[in-house]
Parts: C-alpha cells; sequence; structure tokens
C-alpha cells in the first residue's frame, strides 16, 4: 500500500472516532441527569432503628450543633474581660456573735494547752445560757478503710456524760422482768416489734440477746441509720442483760472513727465542773490508746481539741502517741 492511500484511510477513521466518543459523552450526559433526577424526586429513605434511623441521625446532628455552641462559648471567655474590684469579706471570727468573740478572746492564738489548762478554759469560754456540753474532738492517723484501722469501742464515763439515757430491751420475757429492775425504761417482748412497725422510737439505746437479734434483721434499715442497731462490740448484744443496762444508765458511750479519721465524743457538761471534765477525758484517752491498731507506723493522735456546744474550739497538747 502507498502512502497516499494510507493518509487517506486515517483521514477516514479519525472522524469516525471522534463521533464515536462523542455518542458515548451524550450517552453518559443523560444517564447522570436521569440518576439526578431520581435522587430530586426520591424522597430520602430512614431505617427503622440504628444509626440510619432518622431519630439517631436527627440526634447526631444536634449534638453536633451543641458542640459547636460550646466551642464558641468557650472562645468567648478566653477572651480577657475586665476584673472588677475584689469584695470584701470579713474574717470569720467577725461573722461571729458577739458573744462568741469575746469567750474567742480568752484563747491566746497559736498557743497549745494541757488538757487541765484546756478544760478549764473550756468551761470559761461557753457563750451559751443552757447547761452546754462539753466535747472532745481528735484527729487520728489511721484509714477507716481498713478492717484493722476502723477504731470503735465502748466506755464507761466515770461521772456520766450529763445525758438521761432512755433504755429498751428486748429479750424474752423473764429477762425482761430482770432488765426492769435494773433500771431499763423499755423491756418488751413481741409488743416491741409491734412499735418498731408503726415507727415508734422512743429511746436512746436498745439491748437484745443473742439469740433475739434475728427477729430484728427486718428493722435494721430502720435503726442502722440511727445508730441504734444493737452491736456486739457497743455491749449492747449480750446475754447479761442486767449489767448492760447498768452500764448505759451510769453513762457507758461508745465512740467510733468517722470517715475524715476523726473521733467525736461528748464527755460531759458545763455544770461538771474542770474536775469531772478532766477525770472523764482522761479515761477516754486511756481507752482510745488501747485502741491502737499494730499497723500503724506514724503517729497514732495527730491533734486533739476541746469545745462546748457554742463555745469555740481550743487546742490540747497531744500526749497519747
Amino acid at each position: 500500500m502507498t502512502e497516499e492511500k494510507v493518509k487517506s484511510t486515517n483521514q477516514v477513521e479519525e472522524p469516525e472516532a471522534a463521533k464515536a466518543a462523542e455518542v458515548e459523552t451524550a450517552i453518559k450526559d443523560t444517564e447522570a441527569k436521569k440518576t439526578d433526577a431520581s435522587s430530586e424526586t426520591k424522597p430520602e429513605t430512614f431505617a427503622k432503628s440504628g444509626k440510619k434511623s432518622k431519630k439517631h441521625i436527627e440526634e447526631v446532628k444536634a449534638e453536633e450543633e451543641r458542640q459547636a455552641r460550646k466551642e464558641e462559648r468557650k472562645a468567648a471567655d478566653k477572651e480577657v474581660k475586665p476584673k472588677g474590684a475584689a469584695p470584701i469579706v470579713r474574717p470569720k471570727l467577725e461573722r461571729r456573735g458577739k458573744k462568741y468573740q469575746e469567750s474567742a478572746k480568752l484563747i491566746e492564738k497559736n498557743k497549745i494547752y494541757s488538757l487541765k489548762e484546756a478544760t478549764e478554759l473550756a468551761i470559761k469560754t461557753s457563750p451559751a445560757k443552757f447547761d452546754a456540753s462539753v466535747e472532745l474532738h481528735v484527729r487520728l492517723g489511721v484509714d477507716p478503710r481498713q478492717a484493722d484501722q476502723n477504731i470503735r469501742s465502748t466506755l464507761v464515763l466515770p461521772n456520766g456524760n450529763g445525758k438521761e439515757v432512755r433504755v429498751a430491751v428486748f429479750a424474752p420475757a423473764d429477762v425482761c422482768k430482770a432488765a426492769k429492775a435494773a433500771g431499763a425504761d423499755y423491756a418488751e417482748d413481741e409488743e416491741f416489734l409491734k412499735k418498731l412497725e408503726k415507727g415508734a422510737i422512743d429511746f436512746d439505746v436498745l439491748i437484745s440477746t443473742p439469740q433475739y437479734m434475728p427477729k430484728l434483721g427486718k428493722y435494721a434499715r430502720v435503726l442502722g441509720p440511727k445508730g441504734l442497731m444493737p452491736n456486739p462490740k457497743a455491749g449492747t448484744v449480750t446475754n447479761d442483760i442486767e449489767k448492760a443496762v447498768k452500764e448505759s444508765k451510769a453513762g457507758k458511750v461508745e465512740y467510733r472513727v468517722d470517715k475524715q479519721s476523726i473521733v467525736h465524743i461528748g464527755i460531759g457538761k458545763v455544770s461538771f465542773g474542770a474536775d469531772k471534765i478532766l477525770e472523764n477525758a482522761t479515761v477516754f484517752f486511756e481507752s482510745l490508746k488501747s485502741q491502737k491498731p499494730a499497723s500503724i507506723k506514724g503517729s497514732y493522735v495527730k491533734s486533739v481539741f476541746i469545745t462546748t456546744t457554742m463555745g469555740p474550739s481550743i487546742p490540747v497538747e497531744n500526749l497519747y502517741n
């Protein structure tokens, strides 16, 4: 084939190829238009549940808008704003009553008093008109979450705590007679449970025999939060009911460490005088010292304060490490 014939055939094939390409592009354009038209006419479909459901998609959009607003607020807060004048705050002592302020003046700052001096000063600084209670607050170096460091015990204060204690006994009928003779205010058998069902709790201490404790299990939610559920550690679950009643009436008190590792206990009334208060405090510290866990390596007693019901707090010398 000569060169002229090849050129002529190439010239014929080129326009045919161009026409074919134009036809293909036209077909593609028509198909694209059809799909666009179908997408515009067909409504958006959602799944009944799951991530493709209408509810979920709307929630996602709402969350995105909320986060966007949150970011905008953060950006606005970062802008430096002019600070106003600092508020005038009075010292804590000035916000107290006049009588309290006068009592607080008797306590020297940064001075730690001996136990005897502190008890005498606590009585002097009591601003209340009524016969206020004298309280000890002792911070311990224990971890109450540990079973062996959850300090809890009872003791009989030699001079009592100045409170009239109403003692109830839940025991068999023959034991109840002896309990009443020992000074119990209430000593009943099945009648006691009927009172509990009605919500009548008019006692401060509840003593029971071990065999009667299962009957009180039903009322643990009522008695437990009020600290009235009998407990062997507190000496309120015992077979010697007479002894327990006499001790409770004589001034037996229970103390235990709270979540902040502090023991709070009332050791008498202001009317007792300094000597009786000092005697009660000494007995309490002896009991507390005997409860020191063997696992404590550091200081057992960290700080001691004595105060009255409405009086200022007085720091006490720590001699019980």
